[in-house]
């Protein structure tokens, strides 16, 4: 093949997939004025950024976890408390929640980066379990009731969050963040490291690296990201429940990733839109038969789409240029 054909393709492509996301972009900062319900768009963002969060562990580091949701539901609950009872101011309350997730993702790091495989994904299932029965229990959750009516305040105590238009043009400006600075870590050396021991992580221990500190650093990291999904919901939503915190959580957020294309930048995006679009759309007219939906689009997706909706259309667009 022409080296030259091929870098003009490979640029064309970079060309069109920059257009791509500054329309998604426009979109997203159009939507209110196009009609698209503001609350609705906001929960599909927060559950990007879970995903993308996920997916960092998943897709670039080859670590499964099924224990995302105690990262997830005890950033949502200390957001809430912290805002509700002392009083915090929103991005105080976000930044407690993002540390005291991270610090849950350092214990569970150190305990669970020993292990591989199932017993890896076991150990994260059963300490999320007891992060769930510790919220149930606590004084400051409400328990089976959750943490009701948690204010939206004022960002820097000076710009009010209470109108709808407001914290959405926020979460957007936070989801554009986190969604570049994921990108960032991907392609920064740092990112390179996790991706080999991805792929043949004796390999990398041959090369010298300490392939457990890199593992439990990109534990944190997906844990203190999934904690600002969590704390971020809380504020739109004004509560949180213990459903934040159930392992039906993790569930959901692995299926977005597949769903979506795992190891891919949009896939987690995509698979949270379709997955959060399905549950708004049909839960009232068919109850809890949506998951039962969902199930089987998602066996349907691996058995026809095993690299996910955006992996497959890469691959396909790849099939193409050669």
């Amino acid at each position: 093949m022409n080296p030259i054909t091929d870098n003009k393709r490979m640029n064309r492509a970079a060309r069109l997939l920059q257009l791509t996301y500054f329309l998604l972009l426009m979109l997203a900062l159009l939507a209110p004025m196009l009609g698209l319900y503001p609350v609705f768009v906001m929960k599909l963002l927060c559950f990007a950024i879970f995903a993308c969060a996920f997916n960092l562990l998943l897709g670039f580091t080859g670590l499964l976890s099924f224990g995302h949701a105690a990262f997830f539901g005890s950033a949502a609950y200390i957001t809430g408390y912290l805002i509700k009872s002392q009083n915090f101011t929103p991005e105080l309350g976000i930044l407690a929640g993002m540390i005291g997730s991270g610090l849950i993702g350092l214990v569970v790091g150190l305990v669970a980066i020993r292990r591989q495989g199932i017993y890896f994904a076991m150990i994260t299932m059963a300490i999320a379990q007891m992060v769930y029965f510790v919220c149930l229990q606590a004084p400051f959750t409400g328990g089976e009731d959750g943490l009701q009516g948690v204010p939206r305040g004022a960002l820097f105590g000076v710009f009010s969050l209470q109108s709808d238009t407001a914290m959405y043009y926020l979460v957007v400006a936070v989801f554009v963040a986190i969604f570049l600075a994921v990108s960032r870590i991907v392609h920064s050396p740092f990112g390179q490291v996790l991706k080999m021991i991805r792929e043949n992580e004796p390999r990398a221990i041959s090369l010298g690296y300490q392939v457990d500190r890199y593992k439990l650093l990109a534990f944190v990291l997906s844990a203190a990201l999934a904690g600002l999904a969590g704390s971020l919901k809380t504020l739109i939503m004004g509560f949180a429940t213990l459903s934040d915190v159930h392992w039906t959580m993790s569930g959901e957020v692995i299926l977005m990733t597949l769903l979506g294309g795992v190891g891919t930048f949009f896939g987690p995006v995509m698979g949270a839109g379709i997955v959060i679009s399905l549950q708004n759309t049909l839960a009232d007219k068919v109850g809890s038969w949506v998951n039962v939906i969902i199930g089987v689009i998602f066996v349907l997706c691996v058995l026809a789409f095993r690299k996910g909706v955006i992996g497959e259309l890469q691959a396909w667009l790849e099939r193409r240029r050669a």
